[in-house]
C-alpha cells in the first residue's frame, strides 16, 4: 500500500487516518483484549457515514482485510488485523432520545454506558449487556443477553431499524420493511453483512431498579445453583438473577477478612415497582446465610456499569460459553468443582437466565436462534499477567470440558474465543442456512469475515 494511496484515502475521510509511521500508531492499534497484538497497515478513526463509506471502498478495492471495531470488546480480537485496515467507529457515538415515540438512537461506537446515561434521563432503558464500556453493535449484533431480557427480551429484539453500509459500499437504511431479510440477519447473525452505522431501540419504562448482588460461602455453591434452578423457572419476569462465581474483591461491602476470597453469588435486578421490591428479592436472601450484601435501589445505569472496574482495558482475555435448557444435577457438581478454582480476581463465571420473554419470541423470527435455551454460562478467564496465560487458559478450557456434557450443541457468539470459529454453524442451527443466503447476497466476497464467520 503505497503513500499515494493512503494520501488519496486521507482526502476521502474527515476523521484521523493513522498508518505506523504516525505518533498515534500505537494507542490506534490497541484494543480492549492486551492477548491481541496486531499491526494495521491503517487505522481509520470515522467520524461519519461518509468516512465509513470511504473506508470500506479503501479495503475492498485494496483486497485488505477489514476489521470493524465499535467498543473494541470482542475477546477474540476482530476489531483489528495484521497488515490490513481498522474502521474505528469509536468516534461516532452520538444518542438521540425521542421520548414520544420512546425510541432511541444511537451511533456504530456508541457504548452501552453512552445509551444508558440518554435514555435515563427520560426514566427509559432498553436492555443491554451487563458492563457498560461494552459497544452497543457488537452485542446487539451477536444476540445481547443481559440485566432485562426475561421482562423485555434480547438486545437484538428491541432493534427497531439500523443504518448499514454493505460490502459494495451502498448505504442502506433496514428495518421490518426495508431489506427485511437483511434485517433478520442483523438480529444475531453478527458483524457479518456490513458496518452499522447507527441503531434505533424501542425503549421501555425502567428508570431505577432494586439490584446488587449477595455472596455466599462456597460450602453453599450447591444450594445456591440448585436454588437458582427453580426459583428461575417459575419466577416474575421482572426479576432477574444469575449465580456467579468470583474473587471478592475489596469492596466496603465485603468483610476485610474475606476479600480475595472466591466466593459465590446471586446478581439480581427487580425492574418492577419498588414497593414490590422487598418481596421480589426475599428469596434470595434466605439461601444460606450471606457472607456480604449488596441490595438495594440503585439507577439502572448504576446496576449496568457495577462490574466496569473487574473488567478494565489491558487485560488478558480467554472465555468459553455454553447454552443448556436444563441446569442438571451434574452441570452443577461440575461448576462447583471448577468455579470455586477462579485463577484471578477478574475472572468469573455467570449463568445467565435467557428465559420469559427471549422465549416468546420465535427461533426463526431473528438470527437468534437459541430460543429454546434457558441457561447461558459463560467462562470469563480474565487476569492482568501474561505470563499466566497458558495456566489460565487451560481452566477455561477445563471447566468448559466439564460443564459441555451437559450443554447443548449451540454457543452464544459474543461470548466465544477465536478458536471457537469452528462451532459457528453449530451456533446459528437451523438459521444457518437463511444466513448462508443473506450473506450470499450482501457480501457474497466475504469482505465482512473478521467475525465468528459465516462463510457465503
Amino acid at each position: 500500500m503505497d503513500k499515494s494511496a493512503v494520501d488519496d484515502l486521507r482526502e476521502r475521510v474527515h476523521g484521523r487516518v493513522v498508518t505506523p509511521a504516525d505518533v498515534e500508531y500505537e494507542p490506534a492499534r490497541r484494543v480492549y483484549n492486551a492477548m491481541i497484538d496486531r499491526r494495521p497497515r491503517v487505522v481509520v478513526q470515522a467520524t461519519n457515514v461518509g468516512d465509513v463509506r470511504a473506508t470500506v471502498d479503501f479495503a475492498r478495492d485494496g483486497d485488505l482485510d477489514l476489521a470493524v471495531r465499535g467498543g473494541g470488546h470482542s475477546v477474540p480480537g476482530y476489531g483489528t488485523c495484521d497488515d490490513g485496515v481498522v474502521l474505528d467507529l469509536s468516534g461516532m457515538r452520538g444518542v438521540r432520545v425521542d421520548p414520544r415515540t420512546a425510541t432511541a438512537r444511537a451511533e456504530g461506537g456508541a457504548t452501552w454506558g453512552d445509551l444508558d446515561s440518554a435514555t435515563h434521563a427520560f426514566g427509559l432503558a432498553t436492555p443491554g449487556g451487563i458492563v457498560s464500556t461494552t459497544g452497543i453493535g457488537g452485542l446487539t449484533l451477536g444476540g445481547g443477553i443481559g440485566h432485562l431480557d426475561r421482562s423485555l427480551g434480547l438486545s437484538c429484539d428491541n432493534l427497531r431499524s439500523a443504518d448499514v453500509v454493505t460490502a459494495d459500499g451502498r448505504f442502506l437504511v433496514v428495518g421490518p420493511d426495508d431489506e427485511a431479510d437483511l434485517f433478520w440477519a442483523l438480529r444475531g447473525g453478527g458483524g457479518n453483512f456490513g458496518v452499522v452505522t447507527s441503531m434505533e431501540f424501542g425503549l421501555h419504562p425502567v428508570c431505577d431498579v432494586y439490584a446488587g448482588l449477595v455472596f455466599f460461602d462456597l460450602a453453599h455453591a450447591a444450594d445456591v445453583l440448585h436454588f437458582y434452578r427453580d426459583l428461575i423457572q417459575t419466577a416474575d419476569e421482572r426479576l432477574s438473577v444469575f449465580p456467579a462465581f468470583q474473587i471478592a474483591p475489596p469492596l466496603p461491602f465485603v468483610p476485610v477478612e474475606r476479600h480475595g476470597e472466591p466466593l459465590v453469588g446471586l446478581v439480581t435486578c427487580w425492574a418492577g415497582p419498588m414497593q414490590d421490591a422487598e418481596r421480589a428479592v426475599a428469596p434470595i436472601r434466605e439461601v444460606a446465610p450471606p457472607v456480604a450484601e449488596h441490595l438495594g435501589p440503585m439507577p439502572y445505569p448504576a446496576l449496568n456499569s457495577m462490574f466496569d472496574a473487574l473488567v478494565p482495558p489491558g487485560m488478558q482475555h480467554y472465555w468459553k460459553t455454553a447454552l443448556a435448557r436444563e441446569l442438571t444435577d451434574e452441570a452443577i457438581a461440575a461448576h462447583c468443582e471448577f468455579g470455586p478454582r477462579l485463577p484471578a480476581l477478574n475472572s468469573t463465571v455467570h449463568i445467565y437466565p435467557i428465559n420469559g420473554a427471549v422465549h416468546r419470541v420465535d427461533s426463526g423470527a431473528t438470527a437468534f436462534a437459541n430460543r429454546d435455551m434457558t441457561f447461558a454460562t459463560v467462562i470469563a478467564g480474565i487476569w492482568p499477567d501474561p505470563a499466566d496465560n497458558e495456566t489460565n487458559i487451560r481452566w477455561v478450557r477445563d471447566y468448559y470440558q466439564a460443564v459441555a456434557p451437559y450443554s447443548a450443541d449451540a454457543g452464544y457468539v459474543n461470548f466465544m474465543s477465536g478458536d471457537d470459529q469452528p462451532r459457528t454453524p453449530t451456533n446459528y442451527r437451523d438459521n444457518y442456512d437463511r444466513l448462508v443466503a443473506v450473506k450470499q447476497a450482501y457480501d457474497p466476497d466475504n469482505l465482512f469475515h473478521l467475525n465468528q464467520n459465516i462463510v457465503p
